[in-house]
Parts: structure tokens; C-alpha cells; sequence
């Protein structure tokens, strides 16, 4: 039900994070403890500019009047919204056209080759399989073993 629940909400508020200049980059509703946390993870529509403390004030308070209008999560939460961070998750079909050429860690459920984990530039992405460049040499892993594709933040970036 959470799932399904979360999925609906970030289909309503996608729209709302647009009009304010933002892209919604994840959601989760999460139990943490006796608490259950609403995230909501923005970035720039078009730009890799960083996510600022009123940028997530201005989202914040546009999800939070609409949330308590709407009110579609039947028990009590805490409403956060924040970037995704320099070390992002990538999920969407969207991520992986955006970021192709960057810098990932691939983590896989089962190793593949002898390893599990996989640092290398993102290559092509299909729903079946993902490529990395690592050393010169094009990795082909299947998504079905992948359990984590992140960026990966390097000190000579900045």
C-alpha cells in the first residue's frame, strides 16, 4: 500500500514542484522509528545549480497546503523536502539519459566477474541492462542484478 500510496501522491505533486521551477526527483513515505517521514527529493528542471534552503522552503510550503487540503495519507507524518545530494540514487529512465558519461557506483546483488561493486563512467541504459566504461573496457550488467546505481562524487569535481 505504501508503494502504491507514495506513487500516487508524487504524480499529484510533480506538477506542483514544475510550476515552482523544480524537478521531482524521488519520494518515499518511510517509518522511522514511531514516525513516518514524507520526502520529497528536488532538483533544477534544467541546470545541475545546487538545491538551496529556499528553494525547499518554497516547495515545502506549496506541498504542505496542498497535503493538508488534499490530506490523502491517513495517519500523521513530518514533511521534508530536500535535494537528492551530489550522490544520487538513479532510478528513473530519465536519470540515466541525464547523467550518461558521469561518474556511478554500481552496486549488484550477486557478483558478476568476481565483484559486486562497480565504480566507472554511465554508459547506455535499456530496462534490461546497463553499460559502465571502467579502465577502457565497456561492463554490460544485467538490471535485474542491480540492487544501487549512484553518482559518484569525486574532490577533483568541484
Amino acid at each position: 500500500m505504501t508503494d502504491k500510496l507514495i506513487d500516487k501522491i508524487a504524480d499529484m505533486a510533480s506538477p506542483m514542484i514544475r510550476e515552482l521551477g523544480f524537478e521531482l526527483a524521488d519520494a518515499e513515505l518511510i517509518k522511522e522509528g514511531a514516525n513516518w517521514y514524507l520526502r520529497f527529493f528536488i532538483e533544477h528542471t534544467d541546470t545541475d545549480l545546487p538545491i538551496t534552503t529556499d528553494d525547499c522552503q518554497q516547495v515545502s510550503e506549496r506541498l504542505s497546503d496542498w497535503l493538508d487540503e488534499a490530506d490523502p495519507i491517513p495517519q500523521s507524518y513530518f514533511l521534508e523536502v530536500s535535494s537528492p545530494g551530489v550522490e544520487r540514487p538513479l532510478k528513473k529512465a530519465g536519470d540515466f539519459a541525464r547523467f550518461q558519461g558521469r561518474m556511478v557506483q554500481v552496486n549488484l546483488y550477486a557478483p558478476f566477474e568476481g565483484e559486486k561493486v562497480f565504480l566507472g563512467s554511465l554508459g547506455p541504459a535499456t530496462d534490461t541492462e546497463l553499460t559502465i566504461r571502467r579502465e577502457g573496457r565497456d561492463i554490460t550488467l544485467s538490471r535485474e542484478n542491480i540492487a544501487l546505481v549512484r553518482l559518484h562524487w569525486e574532490d577533483d569535481q568541484a
